[in-house]
């Protein structure tokens, strides 16, 4: 395949650098977009350096893949322009998560919706990927109903300046200085708040509405009931999600580790002995999602709660869309 990234220089588009490398993806040339302040910039790929380039106006990339990290307002002025040059598109931004037009895909989960795209596939949000991955076995196996979800989201999933604020407000408090927030509303150093995203008037911000929303697509479950309570914390890198959930059918605690040690992309961390549970520090940089923490639900008879952990860059962004990628190629 031949591949392009735009939005190269982000996160993301380092992390898909370095996945496709790794993954040894089989791809024939490859082309790097980013801003035109990006442009002229190298990244190394398998050895080689890499000049990155401004879009082109005619929106042609010479690709067949696409993997859009640039943005929910670059993809929405020019994804279905990219496909319509041939390529197809894996948009890792909200622009197209929820039309009808496009698959909204977790390839562990419901990878055969990705055969019905029409040029656009979109990679779903973070705290979506991670929660589904333990969430959809479980689903599977007794019909979930209604999901409780408290998200701890790590400053990278607002890129590298959330990362940059984290450390430097953290040496402001230790040096007696007050911190000064400007990539988050509020001091982000010691603290936690919620998501700093758009409110509405129910009172869910957008990252909540995201993980209900894009939770019921994958599934394809319009009735799954679904309330989330999502928070930034003083985390580097990787998400956190408490989760209580209650299913269809009776479930008990043995037969969920059964079906969630047999799940793909999952590992169990979950040893009441040593108090060893999923740890942000332990799933940063790992392509399995972290679960433990498995429990019967106290306030619900039949309902499960356990804790979830995973890379938000990695499985929850990059890795996802070049797993739907490879799926591209072996269809």
């Amino acid at each position: 395949m031949r591949v392009a990234i735009v939005g190269a220089t982000g996160a993301v588009g380092q992390e898909l650098l370095e996945l496709l490398a790794e993954r040894s993806f089989a791809l024939t040339s490859l082309r790097l977009f980013a801003s035109p302040r990006s442009a002229g910039q190298t990244r190394r790929f398998a050895g080689d350096s890499v000049t990155v380039e401004p879009l082109p106006d005619d929106g042609d990339l010479g690709s067949d893949v696409v993997f859009s990290s640039a943005g929910g307002s670059v993809s929405r002025a020019h994804a279905w322009t990219w496909a319509a040059h041939g390529a197809v598109v894996i948009d890792n931004t909200s622009a197209w998560r929820l039309d009808p037009r496009v698959p909204l895909v977790v390839p562990e989960v419901n990878a055969d919706a990705m055969r019905a795209h029409e040029g656009v596939i979109a990679n779903p949000n973070c705290s979506t990927i991670i929660a589904l991955m333990a969430l959809a076995p479980l689903h599977g196996a007794f019909g979930l109903r209604r999901v409780t979800v408290a998200t701890y989201q790590a400053v990278s999933g607002a890129g590298q300046a959330g990362i940059v604020e984290l450390e430097t407000q953290t040496r402001d408090v230790l040096e007696r200085r007050r911190p000064q927030p400007t990539t988050f509303a509020h001091p982000i150093a010691f603290n936690l708040f919620s998501h700093d995203s758009e409110i509405g008037d129910d009172g869910y911000n957008q990252e909540e509405r995201k993980l209900r929303l894009e939770a019921r697509k994958i599934l394809d479950a319009p009735d799954l009931q679904v309330s989330a309570t999502c928070v930034r914390v003083p985390v580097m890198r990787a998400h956190a999600e408490a989760i209580h959930a209650e299913f269809e059918r009776p479930v008990d605690v043995a037969a969920a580790r059964a079906v969630l040690a047999a799940a793909t992309g999952v590992r169990l961390v979950d040893d009441r002995s040593t108090n060893t549970f999923p740890m942000p520090i332990e799933a940063s940089g790992r392509d399995e999602v972290l679960v433990g923490r498995i429990r019967a639900d106290a306030s619900l008879p039949g309902g499960l709660a356990l804790f979830v952990v995973g890379d938000q860059i990695r499985k929850g962004a990059a890795l996802n869309a070049v797993q739907i990628a490879e799926g591209l190629g072996a269809a």
